[in-house]
C-alpha cells in the first residue's frame, strides 16, 4: 500500500495512538526503524567505517538502533551521541529512561564504541578527521519535529558533516530540513539518500527538496496499513 506524504502532526499522532491504541510500544517501533534503516544501508554498499552521527531524541534512537544492528553483521561502526554528558538520565528515578536512552544504553553495556560529545565542546577539530574517515555517516541528529532555527552548535556539526564529503544516509530527513515545507532551515545535511518511515513527508513533494534527501527509501515500522488508512481518514 503507498500512502500519501505525510505532515508533521500527522507522524505524531501515528506514532502515539499506535502506542495507545495498538499496543505497540515506542521501543519496538523504534527498533523496527533502525533495523529497517541497517538493512536499507547494507543493501548500499559498505565498503568500510560507518559513523552513526546521534542526536538527543527518538532520531537519535534510530540511529543507536542502527549502529546495533551493523555492528552485529560485522560491519566497523563508531557511533556519536552528540549531547550535553549533564541532561543524560540515569533512568535510577521513578520516571524510567525514555526509549531513545534505552537503546543507548544498550550499547554501553555490550561495550559497542559510543562516545559521548557535548555539540558545544569548544574543540570538536578531532571530529573531521573520523568523519573524513568514513565510508558512510548516518545522519541520526534531527528529526520531522524540528522548527525554526537550528541551533548554533548543531549547524557547525552539520557543517562538518557537509564538509567532510562522504556518502550519507539521513534518517526520516536530512537534520536541518523543515519538514512540512522541504526548505531547509538554515544549515542542512546534504544527504546521498534519505530513509523515512511509514511514508514520504509532505516536505519531499517540494522539487527543490530532493538537493538534500538525495533518492528516498520508505521503510515500514509495523503498523497495521488497515489501521494506517483509519488513522490518516481522521486526520
Amino acid at each position: 500500500m503507498t500512502l500519501r506524504s505525510l505532515t508533521r502532526s500527522e507522524v505524531r499522532s501515528i506514532d502515539a495512538r499506535a502506542i495507545r491504541e495498538l499496543g505497540i510500544s515506542g521501543l519496538v517501533l523504534m527498533e523496527n526503524a533502525g533495523r529497517g534503516a541497517a538493512e536499507r544501508l547494507v543493501a548500499q554498499g559498505i565498503s568500510g567505517p560507518v559513523v552513526i552521527c546521534s542526536g538527543k531524541g527518538n532520531n537519535g534512537g534510530d540511529g543507536f538502533v542502527i549502529a546495533r544492528h551493523l555492528a552485529n553483521q560485522g560491519f566497523d561502526v563508531q557511533t556519536l551521541f552528540f549531547c550535553d554528558p549533564a541532561t543524560i538520565s540515569t533512568g535510577d528515578g521513578a520516571v524510567p529512561p525514555s526509549d531513545y536512552l534505552m537503546n543507548f544504553r544498550v550499547l554501553q553495556a555490550a561495550g559497542d564504541p559510543v562516545e559521548v560529545v557535548s555539540p558545544d565542546s569548544p574543540d570538536l577539530a578531532w571530529l573531521d578527521a573520523v568523519l573524513a574517515g568514513a565510508d558512510w555517516i548516518v545522519d541520526a541528529l534531527l528529526g520531522t519535529g524540528t522548527q525554526g532555527a537550528i541551533r548554533p552548535a548543531t549547524a557547525r556539526l552539520i557543517d562538518r558533516i557537509n564538509a567532510a564529503g562522504r556518502k550519507t544516509l539521513a534518517i526520516d530527513l536530512p537534520s536541518g530540513l523543515d519538514c512540512e515545507t522541504g526548505i531547509p532551515l538554515g544549515s542542512c545535511i546534504r544527504a546521498t539518500r534519505t530513509v523515512t518511515f511509514v511514508a514520504r513527508k509532505v516536505g519531499f513533494d517540494n522539487p527543490e527538496s530532493v538537493a538534500w534527501t538525495g533518492p528516498i527509501d520508505i521503510v515500514d515500522i509495523g503498523v497495521p496499513h488497515r489501521w494506517l488508512e483509519r488513522v490518516l481518514a481522521d486526520c
